[in-house]
């Protein structure tokens, strides 16, 4: 029997709501696919840092660890991917991330994977205002099916924009918003001089993405293929093609199996 607190709410485009406890270890432990996530990293799984946030924004979090629930936990003792999923299975984490710095063997950091991070409660919505009205109502992480729409074309203009800087490329739908990750070899040894100033040129061209992640002061970033526990969808790699026609809401990708099959009850 799970033991947990009451749930965080937030407002949420229909078909979307917090995943409980019983649905989280729903999912690691039977849907959570570990070969995508290696095919993900290619060769650079080895050595990867992984992290976990229980329950920060979703106050959902089993009870024994009330005290770590707000805390960002490294994964620092992992062999293998199989070993994350056994740490996810047991601590039911709200959100899962990986470590963009890239480690040489005795654990120095190299570099770090540039990636711009776009998300929905940074855009101004017509209807619920910008990010500052939105946190004084206690919205700061809910948003709408605009804002949701709205968000996706950015992310669209985002990486159209990039193409003409960098050769490689990856969207992914985060969950709430997307995700572009640059895996060119050159930006990852780019240094916080450089990245603030292409985070700089990119919202002077309206972008709303979050500075923190593409200058490297936030290192981690959402694990492709995990299960973001704030709105029930799985963290899901696109096609830039697919981008325009992806409905995060029904699209089966991203839509966990305990969702689609009808709701888990929690105890």
């Amino acid at each position: 029997m799970f033991r947990m607190v009451t749930m965080q709410k937030y407002h949420l485009p229909e078909g979307m709501r917090v995943a409980t406890l019983e649905e989280r270890r729903e999912f690691y432990a039977r849907e959570f696919d570990l070969g995508k996530v290696a095919e993900w990293f290619g060769n650079q799984a080895v050595g990867t840092k992984f992290a976990i946030v229980m329950g920060r924004h979703t106050r959902v979090f089993l009870k024994e660890y009330r005290e770590d629930a707000d805390t960002t936990i490294l994964l620092k003792a992992h062999k293998s991917l199989a070993e994350v999923q056994t740490q996810a299975v047991r601590f039911l984490p709200e959100s899962l991330y990986y470590d963009r710095n890239v480690y040489d063997a005795k654990g120095h950091k190299l570099g770090q994977e540039l990636a711009f991070d776009l998300d929905p409660e940074n855009i101004t919505c017509p209807v619920h205002g910008d990010l500052a009205e939105k946190m004084r109502r206690g919205q700061g992480l809910g948003f709408c099916k605009l804002e949701l729409d709205m968000v996706k074309q950015q992310a669209i203009g985002l990486f159209e924009y990039l193409e003409n800087e960098f050769s490689i490329l990856k969207i992914v739908y985060s969950g709430r918003g997307f995700h572009i990750h640059v895996l060119d070899k050159d930006a990852h040894s780019l240094v916080e001089k450089k990245r603030r100033e292409i985070a700089r040129s990119v919202k002077a061209r309206g972008f709303a993405i979050d500075e923190w992640v593409t200058i490297g002061e936030m290192r981690l970033i959402r694990l492709p293929f995990s299960l973001n526990g704030l709105v029930s969808r799985i963290v899901t790699p696109l096609l830039k093609s697919e981008v325009e026609r992806f409905d995060p809401v029904h699209d089966e990708r991203c839509v966990p199996k305990f969702y689609a099959d009808g709701a888990i009850s929690s105890s």
